[in-house]
């Protein structure tokens, strides 16, 4: 996808991009943005925090259910299409076009490219931007790539609100921080932003691979999701519904009882849903995953909940 140099917006990360959104689409009449169900509770926070209602619209495997989004009547989404969080759906054709259609009718989309550079067993998607870059604001950033603490992330808006969303950045913070920002050009000028992400690739997938089989050892009863991209794996529980939450709040508190964190997986749903766990596998080495995965295991055994698939 290529823009104009001139139409990107630095921001201090995704974050700043949910503020900024969150001020322009009240202006323009949009208070209330659809959200992914699952999806990433620090985003909720979020939108909360900025007064923007987030009804849920349910995730399958292809992605957001476009016709759900049609029938709640938001003027907006969020959405994470090339590496959904949490669940790891990729956003399937008939869906996109399903979703173009109804941005066509007047929808706006805030595209978070949440983990597309991160993916190991498919090709990559292409941005929705690219498809109508007149209904989509695109945002992204490097905290994945590089590190969180650079707070270097971006956004390209419609050019309807371009101009709102420059003005509203000169007022939270006066512009960015330049020197980040001439340093991550230079690794992106000489090549080395590339070979990062190649051996990131390589690493990350062997982390992953130990993650799988740990699992397979460990929880056989659980189903993994969202294994092809990504730095996290969420898993599913053989434990039937879980409609507050209980269930997989306990297996994550069990699990940080014997030094693992994990996050259940209820956290991130508004609706009822299946007891789960979603399990990042970046910043530990292989022996330190199956270690982990192993002391998850002994959690759920421990509560009584199925080790095996009925």
């Amino acid at each position: 996808m290529r823009a104009d140099p001139a139409d990107i917006v630095v921001t201090a990360g995704t974050a700043q991009v949910i503020g900024l959104l969150a001020r322009v689409l009240h202006d323009a009449g949009a208070g209330t943005v659809a959200f992914e169900d699952p999806g990433s509770l620090g985003t909720r926070q979020h939108l909360d925090y900025w007064g923007t209602a987030h009804p849920p619209v349910p995730v399958d495997a292809d992605g957001i259910r476009v016709d759900l989004l049609r029938a709640s009547g938001a003027p907006a989404v969020l959405l994470t299409p090339a590496h959904q969080f949490p669940t790891g759906a990729v956003l399937s054709g008939p869906r996109r076009r399903a979703l173009m259609d109804w941005a066509r009718d007047g929808g706006l989309i805030i595209e978070d490219d949440y983990d597309a550079e991160h993916r190991y067993d498919r090709p990559p998607v292409p941005a929705l931007r690219s498809m109508l870059a007149d209904r989509v604001f695109y945002a992204g950033s490097v905290s994945k790539l590089l590190a969180p603490a650079l707070r270097t992330g971006w956004l390209l808006a419609p050019p309807a609100h371009r101009d709102a969303v420059v003005d509203a950045k000169r007022c939270a913070d006066l512009g960015g921080a330049v020197l980040p920002q001439l340093v991550l050009a230079r690794l992106m000028d000489s090549g080395e932003l590339e070979r990062q992400l190649r051996f990131l690739r390589r690493r990350h997938r062997a982390r992953r691979d130990a993650m799988i089989r740990a699992i397979a050892e460990h929880l056989p009863a659980a189903t993994v999701h969202g294994a092809a991209a990504g730095l996290h794996l969420t898993v599913t529980l053989a434990a039937g519904d879980d409609e507050g939450g209980a269930i997989d709040r306990a297996v994550a508190a069990a699990a940080l009882d014997r030094g693992v964190k994990a996050h259940p997986l209820s956290w991130h749903c508004q609706r009822p849903h299946p007891p789960g766990l979603v399990l990042g596998y970046a910043a530990g080495t292989p022996a330190r995953i199956a270690d982990g995965v192993a002391a998850i295991g002994r959690a759920v055994r421990a509560l009584g909940l199925p080790t095996a698939r009925p």
